[in-house]
């Protein structure tokens, strides 16, 4: 009987790139190691891979790097401003001043932390529900409330004593703000960019990236810092700096193409689906998308219980066998979900409500386009059910 003819085996990683190949020995069977050879290249990917996910790039959406790269950027020119909000933050404490106190800088300190502080839980309980749904626009939010807390920082120096007050509290509830909105978004968007459940470690490789760029971002900042003196050279270097910022940043949350329906998205899908039959693609919606200048139109979901006139007989009799009612108060169309409603039963309200035609073959189009039907991207608020007998 004749012999096989000797085999040849290969070790993959989780991108699938071959690490090791093995060639069976004809005689006793045996398999034999043979590395690869070491390249330019692969001591490159290694180098990448202490930064990048396991498995990158079929670990993430095919966004996930265009986002990286202008957040790469943001960050290295935040941290240049940042350098020199943190020096006109040190001179308006008094720092380098005779008369100074080291008592009343830190109370100044204690003041700034304390107000930023409370603003952080009032806006968390305020606008927390709303973060997920509209990430894209937060994460943008976050960055101007961050640079403007930086040009109230180098303001500082040149005010009295009452008003520097003001700036450094006002500066600091901004940046609170800030971290609150950035960091909410951030997870959110990091869920979405996660595809095989690796999104502890894609957090963790987005933080090893932050300390590469933020170092980077202050060995060159020191020596602006050093060069850059003067008060009208300090104010050009800072809207310069954050001119960058801010512009890498819109375009880090422009290339995220999210996959949810939210009001926006839905509204793009179905405006184009009226125009053309056609449903379109996250990548489609999303350079459609207004980041900050998109005005909703008159539809919400209620926050409260309804008041008196909003349910009529007629309006619980039309939408029997439904999980919604819609309501009209004046110009505003409300949306009140059952008791039981899913997540779908939100996204059939909504298109109701848009007078959209939603039939089973248009909640096909969007399954097969890619949208997720089963994460609510609705409701921005308090989630109020009702129960009708």
């Amino acid at each position: 009987m004749a012999s096989s003819s000797p085999k040849l085996v290969s070790a993959v990683d989780e991108s699938g790139a071959v690490v090791c190949t093995y060639s069976q020995d004809a005689n006793n069977g045996s398999y034999n190691a043979i590395p690869p050879k070491k390249t330019t290249g692969s001591y490159a990917k290694g180098l990448l891979d202490v930064f990048l996910p396991a498995g990158y790039p079929h670990t993430v959406t095919a966004d996930y790097m265009p986002y990286q790269i202008y957040d790469s950027l943001q960050a290295f020119s935040s941290s240049i401003a940042g350098l020199m909000s943190n020096r006109a933050v040190l001179q308006g404490f008094g720092v380098g001043k005779a008369g100074s106190s080291a008592t009343g800088a830190v109370l100044l300190s204690v003041l700034q932390e304390t107000t930023g502080r409370l603003a952080t839980i009032l806006f968390a309980h305020r606008f927390g529900q709303a973060i997920e749904p509209e990430c894209k626009y937060y994460r943008f939010l976050a960055d101007i409330l961050n640079d403007s807390a930086l040009l109230l920082d180098v303001l500082t120096p040149s005010l009295p004593q009452g008003p520097k007050i003001l700036a450094l509290c006002a500066a600091g509830v901004l940046r609170s703000l800030c971290g609150v909105a950035a960091g909410a978004a951030k997870a959110s968007l990091s869920a979405h960019f996660a595809k095989n459940g690796n999104l502890a470690e894609l957090n963790a490789k987005d933080g090893s990236q932050e300390t590469v760029i933020s170092l980077m971002g202050m060995l060159v900042g020191s020596l602006v810092v050093h060069v850059v003196e003067g008060r009208t050279a300090v104010w050009i270097w800072m809207f310069g700096l954050l001119g960058i910022h801010l512009w890498t940043n819109y375009q880090a949350v422009r290339a995220v193409q999210m996959r949810t329906l939210n009001r926006q998205r839905a509204g793009i899908i179905v405006e184009e689906y009226r125009r053309s039959g056609r449903v379109l693609y996250p990548a489609e919606v999303a350079k459609k998308e207004r980041i900050l200048t998109w005005k909703p139109p008159p539809i919400i979901f209620s926050r409260t219980f309804p008041q008196s006139g909003q349910l009529s007989t007629s309006v619980l009799r039309a939408h029997e066998h439904k999980n919604h009612v819609v309501s009209e108060l004046g110009a505003t169309k409300v949306i009140f979900l059952k008791a039981g409603a899913t997540t779908r039963d939100a996204l059939t309200a909504y298109m109701d409500a848009l007078e959209a035609f939603s039939d089973d073959e248009f909640w096909k189009a969007l399954a097969s386009a890619g949208w997720d039907l089963n994460a609510g991207a609705l409701e921005t608020g308090p989630a109020i059910r009702i129960v009708v007998d």
